[in-house]
């Protein structure tokens, strides 16, 4: 049989967190203790009462059947009282607000909805990888907009905007911002919207960091800002803020044409989440929200470790104000080696694993992001690491 080719599969890079990936396995085949800071997999347990819940639903046959795609009516209405809780932003139930499988399931068939080849789309560099990539798979065309130390966004996007022809179709942004830990405030979101009304572009927002913020942070939502509505949506995921993240549930809300775009290609594709996790999806929705605030609790004590491990020992990195992780600009002796082979000598040396920084971009590549997914214990054993591995200096590497 002669070779084939996969054009969705042939325009996506090589996957750069396999490389560390695979490093990081073999040594664990040389029973090497690593202490795995790379992925941002959550490892709090998912709150006793939402586990009940689903528990309980599980038990009534009823709920066995096939669902439906786009939420059943109970949840969509807890979604629209919690942004209306949240943020005080109304969201109609039934016309701007779909749930999803997560967020990546929905940016995803969101992207395959409006998208087709030689569509335009702004994302961000660094980026969560599926924000630009939802958009190749689907066939459009993605520039990246920098974004950084010493960059201001909006005069890159603006430059992108004139220099860009087709016009861009759709903007991709997340604050707080995987994996720059960036922070915004409403004012922010207002700008876009303003930017994307004169352009005629279309805006997807991804809040999945909502909760995970100190330092008295309050993160905005996207459609606080006015107008947000007519050009976008926003996507939320309790995969943090509840630390759910096997059970695969989310939601996009806002404008309308998306979010019934995003419901119609769904009605083909699934038939829903299963019963019981939607059902158990209200009470962590509309129960108690002491745990949030006690997983966002984990999580700062875990940065607070961290941050103040690494500027012990000489690696000055500020403390994140937002989400699970802290990205670390690499030290001046070792950028010339690039975060990738940076990050394999860190696993190599140090026994620590962390995500290099171009796996997020071209403009990620001097960084490296660390996920608060250890305790304290775990974090100070991998300063220890990294200590001994800094002050070894660079070497060549395999």
């Amino acid at each position: 049989m002669e070779s084939s080719t996969f054009p969705r599969i042939d325009r996506l890079p090589p996957y750069v967190f396999a490389i560390v990936n695979e490093l990081k396995m073999q040594l664990r085949r040389q029973n090497i203790d690593i202490i795995d800071l790379g992925m941002g997999n959550p490892d709090l347990p998912t709150p006793q009462h939402i586990v009940d819940k689903l528990c309980e639903a599980a038990q009534n046959p009823k709920n066995h059947r096939y669902s439906a795609s786009r939420g059943i009516p109970n949840l969509r209405r807890a979604i629209s009282d919690w942004y209306q809780r949240r943020f005080d932003v109304y969201v109609d139930p039934d016309k701007e607000a779909v749930v999803t499988m997560g967020a990546k399931e929905g940016l995803s068939h969101l992207a395959m909805a409006m998208l087709s080849p030689g569509d335009v789309v702004f994302a961000t560099d660094p980026a969560y990888p599926i924000h630009p990539y939802a958009s190749i798979i689907a066939g459009a065309d993605v520039r990246r907009i920098p974004i950084g130390k010493d960059r201001d966004f909006f005069d890159d996007l603006m430059l992108a905007t004139k220099q860009t022809w087709p016009k861009p179709k759709v903007l991709v942004i997340c604050y707080p911002h995987n994996p720059t830990t960036k922070c915004v405030e409403v004012d922010f979101f207002q700008r876009i919207v303003d930017w994307a009304k004169e352009h005629n572009v279309w805006v997807i927002h991804d809040l999945a960091y909502a909760d995970l913020v100190y330092d008295g942070y309050k993160p905005p939502s996207f459609l606080q800002a006015d107008g947000a509505k007519d050009v976008g949506v926003e996507f939320f995921s309790l995969t943090k803020s509840y630390s759910m993240a096997g059970w695969r549930v989310g939601f996009c809300c806002g404008n309308r044409e998306m979010v019934h775009a995003l419901t119609r290609i769904k009605s083909y594709l699934d038939y829903g989440i299963f019963q019981p996790i939607q059902i158990a999806a209200i009470v962590a929705l509309n129960g108690p929200q002491d745990c949030v605030t006690e997983i966002a609790k984990v999580h700062q004590e875990r940065r607070d470790v961290l941050i103040d491990g690494l500027n012990r020992i000489g690696w000055e990195v500020p403390p994140p104000k937002a989400t699970m992780f802290v990205w670390a600009e690499i030290p001046d002796e070792f950028k010339p080696m690039g975060s990738v082979e940076f990050s394999k000598m860190m696993l190599k040396e140090g026994h620590v694993a962390v995500s290099p920084g171009l796996g997020f971009g071209n403009y990620g590549d001097d960084h490296v992001r660390f996920a608060l997914i250890e305790n304290p214990h775990r974090i100070k054993q991998a300063v220890r690491g990294i200590k001994k591995f800094l002050s070894g200096g660079p070497c060549e590497t395999g």
